[in-house]
């Protein structure tokens, strides 16, 4: 489990095709304190280290996740947002992330106010239906970034971003038209099952 709050911008140090799958190198402070069989969130993605030496570590992204995330259009020297996993007892500062993607979202308008950036992202239609676990001042994670939604609007949310978050991610540098996976509230989802059973 992850909790959306990002520890590090990694590197890509290398991709190297596996069949359907590849393999990613990542070039991190994090890969010290990780060993084989951990599991790393890279941009919202939950994946296991296979290797770690020399400050880097390698994944394994199979052909469902390049088709569900936008890990099919990764690049060597591109900056990735890094959660290790939730250990026993340590503050739990964002929300309930567990690293499945829902869908790949799409940055329609991103605008300066003030110190934060607002940013606006669409649900295009294959991933629609996430849109009814999206609401008005609850979490949405974007990238693996713990957010809160500002406005739900009809295929399509704005969050509000402060300057470290600007700093320390991905969204410092991501444009209008970019694609970011999307995971929404867990709970949400718990709920709409509930509520299906008592019909």
């Amino acid at each position: 489990m992850f909790t959306g709050i990002v520890k590090e911008l990694g590197i890509i140090k290398g991709i190297a095709r596996k069949g359907l799958s590849i393999e990613i190198t990542v070039q991190s402070c994090l890969a010290k304190g990780l060993k084989p069989g951990d599991s790393v969130s890279i941009n919202g993605v939950c994946l296991t280290a296979t290797e770690t030496k020399d400050g880097e570590f390698r994944v394994d992204a199979v052909a469902e996740t390049l088709g569900k995330t936008t890990f099919g259009n990764l690049g060597v020297r591109e900056k990735v947002n890094l959660e290790p996993a939730l250990a026993s007892g340590q503050p739990m500062g964002g929300h309930i992330v567990n690293g499945h993607v829902d869908g790949v979202g799409i940055i329609r308008s991103r605008i300066q106010k003030g110190n934060s950036v607002i940013f606006e992202f669409s649900l295009p239609s294959e991933v629609r239906g996430l849109s009814k676990y999206i609401v008005d001042k609850g979490p949405v994670a974007v990238d693996g970034i713990s957010l809160t939604v500002v406005e739900a609007k009809t295929y399509a949310f704005t969050v509000s971003v402060i300057p470290f978050t600007i700093e320390n991610t991905t969204l410092g540098f991501k444009k209008v038209g970019e694609k970011v996976n999307i995971e929404v509230d867990i709970i949400a989802k718990y709920a709409e099952k509930a509520g299906s059973r008592n019909l």
